[in-house]
């Protein structure tokens, strides 16, 4: 059935259409859409105005287009937050519903690095604990994370591989984290992240660089948290001043 026409843009009408198809079920998630020749032909509109509409799709994650096979629905992100929130990935897994879970890679206690005794201000002497992990909801592997914490701040028994959150352990140390400074890098196919997050080769990335502080204002943990951008979704309030 072709578009109705009203007085916006033909390619508006098609994404709008576009969309309501999409949420009504008629192309599902990871579905590939009908050729460019074909639904053009169904909307009733040029192939041109098509593919302005795919294109805004595009950018705005709702359909990836692969060169040479096609365009697909995108899977809608499991995980939604506002950037301002400051919770653990635990804590947003679990508020959507989804089991967290941890698969440990590593950890080594090792000396600081001079980007390390600028983010700690500690010294060369200080020992300083590196973590790498990947987090999972319900079983399926979707943040890959480094993290360092300055050994100091750690229980006296050592660092147990088991803790889920990093911002919880910390807690019960008494260093609860008062707020953080976050740096977003949206990057491609990463050769060494993106296999072990089990990513298409089109699916990107989001690179959270975090500074956490305490409620001192001391930095205790710097995390570099590898997001699949299919899954999580990040938002931030704006306000005028």
């Amino acid at each position: 059935m072709t578009i109705k026409s009203d007085n916006r843009h033909l390619y508006l009408q098609v994404i709008d259409r576009l969309k309501g198809d999409i949420e009504k079920g008629i192309y599902k998630e990871k579905e590939k859409l009908p050729s460019e020749f074909d639904l053009a032909k169904q909307l009733g509109v040029s192939r041109a105005t098509l593919r302005e509409a795919l294109r805004i799709l595009e950018e705005e994650n709702v359909v990836i287009r692969r060169h040479g096979v096609g365009t697909f629905v995108n899977a809608k992100p499991l995980f939604s937050s506002g950037i301002e929130q400051l919770n653990s990935v635990t804590d947003m897994i679990i508020q959507a519903g989804k089991k967290a879970g941890t698969i440990f890679l590593s950890s080594s206690e090792q000396g600081p690095t001079d980007e390390d005794i600028k983010r700690f201000e500690c010294s060369i002497d200080d020992e300083i604990l590196l973590v790498e992990r990947v987090r999972t909801a319900d079983g399926e592997p979707v943040v890959y994370c480094i993290d360092k914490i300055p050994s100091e701040y750690l229980p006296s028994n050592g660092f147990n591989h088991n803790v889920e959150s990093l911002l919880h352990l910390l807690e019960q140390e008494g260093r609860y984290i008062s707020h953080a400074v976050v740096h977003i890098e949206p990057l491609g196919y990463h050769e060494k992240i993106s296999p072990i997050l089990e990513c298409e080769p089109e699916t990107a990335l989001l690179l959270l660089k975090q500074m956490h502080f305490d409620q001192n204002d001391v930095p205790v943990l710097f995390s570099l948290n590898y997001f699949r951008a299919d899954k999580f979704s990040f938002h931030v309030l704006r306000k005028r001043v």
